[in-house]
């Protein structure tokens, strides 16, 4: 049975691929074409889906997408005639419905775009649509490997619908409740996101790190926006946003998806004027985010609450895209019964590709489960010689390795961190797997910063140990010569530590297993002067727990940088800069020399810099060098 999940005309496109109850490949339509966010239909990650799992679009059998037009058709058309009748800008009222009607088409005509995508008028598949919350359930409950659980999902919007849960029974999901349009959790912390600036399609997870930078005094003036229920459900106060009132203009091309202004001018009498993007980020808007945290935890925790009671469950799913919210997510486990919490790696409309089709294989088709999702490593994998290959592409014949397995490249352009052109010299060795991870670890001790490129890749928004950049977690300085070299990002954002999962219990407090970094738990007070560089203003992290199972070569790299070092721990953010994470080899080595990295390791390939051209564009590790 080879099942096809598509989330497709909506942000962070993507596809799945289940062969016989399994999970082949997961696939992001931003890390193929580079898009971040993208919209549209999934056409490369079809094709990759496809192709990674050797079969032809002719031997499909279903194709489900995470999305159902039909779904809740009743309330949609009650909501577009009371705003007939109040709208103040009609234009702007028949735009919003042309547009949905436009993404509705696409919708149902999913089987013309699939054969689109990829030229050929062979499918024989049966197509569905699963709804959005049922594909967000789907995708936890069935990869949990809980046979019984609690499920629950919570995000802005979709199919009408904000949040919904239930009960998940080995291959079946009862959906005993759920929040409908326009009450939103991910709504609500949209809306005070955009007044603190940020608004950018996924910019809440900024203000998630800016929360640990405040005092949650601004809790009173927050709680007005929203109404915990006695049966553990909630509504907004609606007099603070406009998405109920003036329809929310949303961009759901290929591109970046863009999302309208959610709050309403109630809201600045509220709190004051609203923050200008770019602007300095007052006390008062530390203040603003820590309590907009505050509020989220306690609403998620009232919700879990109520499903905890209606079920009686101690094992909880967790998916859509208010999931992201890892610190959240740990105080479930903190304030409620719930003992063991499995959250989707994707937990984002990514993951709804994998939902619908495991609502397609087990709830549809009523075949038994054979998957459980351990890891998120799910993406195409690339050899030595593809590695190779791109390499040579990049930097022409220089790059050839000579019988010694080893090249040095002369005149590689580069940026300095003045923002001026550059020239260097590269060397280029290939390693056994032991010589680079020693190398790699040497590297790291001294304060070097490196890509870590190994194996498959990550599905969802987190790099785990395959597409990553890595630092020295006992630096104090680590974060401020990321930012500064590498990242480019917002100073009061952290970085995560990636730990091997059998010390956890020695560094963290509440030591659950986090294998998504989906999870934010207290760094042990005895232990943060060790590594600083992970350590959040608040004393957290928001951590990876790494198993050699799952990891192996990340694993053996940790495991040697703690035999080194005592310090079983490497700081791990994603390989990128203002880009998605990188997919391929061609990727790993233009964001490598764009930006300030010391070192690459590109499967068993090494690349160092090895010549920099002044000390005012390059410092790398402890040494700077003086172009005199």
């Amino acid at each position: 049975m080879r099942i096809l999940g598509l989330n497709a005309f909506h942000g962070d496109a993507s596809a799945a691929l289940l062969i016989d109850g399994q999970l082949v490949c997961a696939v992001e339509e931003e890390r193929l074409n580079r898009v971040k966010h993208c919209a549209g239909f999934p056409s490369l990650a079809v094709r990759e889906c496809l192709r990674l799992g050797g079969i032809s679009a002719g031997q499909l059998d279903h194709v489900a997408i995470s999305r159902d037009p039909r779904a809740h058709l009743a309330d949609k058309l009650l909501h577009v005639g009371t705003r007939l009748l109040h709208s103040r800008d009609l234009p702007a009222l028949f735009r919003q419905v042309r547009d949905r009607l436009t993404n509705r088409k696409k919708i149902t005509s999913v089987e013309s775009a699939l054969a689109d995508a990829l030229g050929t008028d062979e499918l024989r598949a049966t197509f569905h649509t699963v709804e959005h919350h049922r594909a967000h359930l789907a995708s936890a409950f069935f990869a949990s490997g809980f046979a019984e659980a609690a499920v629950l999902s919570l995000d802005g919007f979709g199919d009408f619908v904000s949040t919904m849960w239930g009960r998940g029974t080995d291959r079946h999901i009862e959906v005993l409740g759920e929040v409908g349009f326009p009450h939103s959790l991910g709504a609500l912390y949209t809306a005070v996101t955009q007044w603190l600036g940020f608004p950018k399609y996924g910019d809440e997870g900024k203000v998630m790190g800016l929360a640990a930078y405040g005092n949650a005094q601004a809790v009173p003036e927050l709680r007005q926006l929203l109404q915990l229920h006695p049966d553990g459900a909630f509504a907004l106060e609606l007099r603070y946003f406009r998405h109920h009132r003036d329809g929310i203009e949303m961009s759901w091309a290929d591109g970046s998806p863009k999302l309208a202004r959610l709050y309403g001018d109630e809201l600045c009498r509220l709190l004051g004027p609203a923050r200008e993007p770019g602007s300095a980020l007052l006390p008062r808007h530390q203040d603003v985010a820590a309590s907009l945290q505050a509020l989220l935890e306690d609403a998620v925790c009232h919700l879990a609450l109520g499903v905890q009671r209606r079920t009686g469950l101690t094992k909880l799913t967790l998916a859509g895209g208010v999931a992201l919210n890892s610190v959240a997510n740990g105080k479930i486990l903190d304030r409620t019964p719930f003992a063991e919490l499995f959250v989707q790696p994707a937990a984002g409309d990514n993951g709804t590709a994998i939902g619908a089709a495991l609502w397609i294989e087990h709830q549809v088709l009523g075949r038994p489960r054979r998957f459980v999702m351990h890891h998120a490593y799910t993406g195409p994998t690339f050899s030595l010689d593809e590695c190779t290959q791109a390499v040579q592409s990049m930097f022409g014949a220089a790059a050839s390795l000579d019988a010694h397995g080893q090249a040095v490249v002369s005149g590689v352009a580069t940026v300095g961190s003045n923002g001026q052109p550059s020239q260097a010299r590269l060397r280029i060795e290939r390693l056994s797997d032991s010589q680079l991870r020693e190398r790699a670890v040497s590297a790291i001790e001294r304060g070097e910063v490196i890509g870590w490129f190994q194996g498959a890749m990550e599905f969802g928004p987190r790099a785990l140990g395959h597409r990553s950049i890595l630092a020295d977690p006992r630096r104090a300085d680590m974060k401020d010569i990321l930012n500064r070299r590498i990242k480019h990002r917002e100073p009061f954002r952290p970085f995560a530590p990636a730990i091997l999962a059998e010390h956890t219990a020695q560094w963290f407090v509440r030591a659950a297993p986090s294998p998504a970094m989906l999870l934010v738990d207290e760094v042990r007070k005895e232990k943060r002067a060790l590594v600083p560089a992970i350590v959040h203003a608040d004393g957290t992290g928001r951590l990876q727990t790494v198993e050699q199972a799952h990891s192996p070569h990340f694993y053996a790299l940790i495991a040697a940088f703690a035999e080194r070092t005592g310090v079983p721990i490497l700081l791990n953010t994603s390989f990128n800069e203002h880009e998605p994470i990188v997919c391929s080899p061609s990727d790993a080595l233009r964001c490598f020399v764009k930006t300030h990295m010391d070192a690459l390791a590109l499967c068993n390939l090494w690349l160092s810099w090895v010549i920099e051209v002044s000390e005012a564009e390059f410092h790398y590790g402890n040494t700077s060098i003086d172009a005199g």
